[in-house]
């Protein structure tokens, strides 16, 4: 449990780097705020499939139209996932989870694989839109977990 606290905290982290980068840079790339959004909506899904709720009521790829909604979603998850992530036990891990994914297909895969997707995703989508704001001549952000290790 303690080195998935530790990854969790590291994601908090990262997308607030990410949401602050956005910010000062004041892009108005459509693409890369329905990217940045698709990475807090993919961390909403995943935690409503975790506390045994549907996610059909979630769209991926919305567009969005500016970062204080999107700001407004990372803060929420952050707070959801911390008080999900307190109240899990160690065994809890490899509990398996039933699940129907966005098009409708059930799936079963267990709470550890399911937050080492939340992790890894969020990770995979921040090295999009640091490419993103290289491309616009912009600075990119360190989003590395050694980075936040060394805080």
């Amino acid at each position: 449990m303690k080195t998935i606290k530790r990854m969790m905290d590291h994601l908090y982290w990262a997308d607030g780097r990410i949401l602050d980068a956005l910010a000062e840079n004041e892009t108005k790339n459509k693409d890369l705020l329905k990217l940045v959004r698709h990475v807090a909506v993919a961390e909403q899904v995943w935690l409503s499939r975790l506390q045994g709720k549907g996610s059909a009521q979630y769209s991926l790829w919305k567009e969005a139209e500016d970062l204080t909604e999107i700001q407004s979603m990372f803060e929420e998850n952050a707070k959801q996932y911390r008080v999900y992530i307190e109240g899990l036990k160690e065994s809890e891990l490899d509990e398996m989870v039933d699940y129907e994914n966005q098009s409708g297909v059930p799936f079963q895969t267990s709470v550890r694989d399911i937050l080492s997707q939340v992790l890894l995703h969020g990770q995979y989508h921040r090295g999009q839109i640091n490419q993103a704001l290289r491309i616009e001549l912009a600075e990119p952000v360190q989003v590395d977990y050694i980075t936040f290790a060394r805080l």
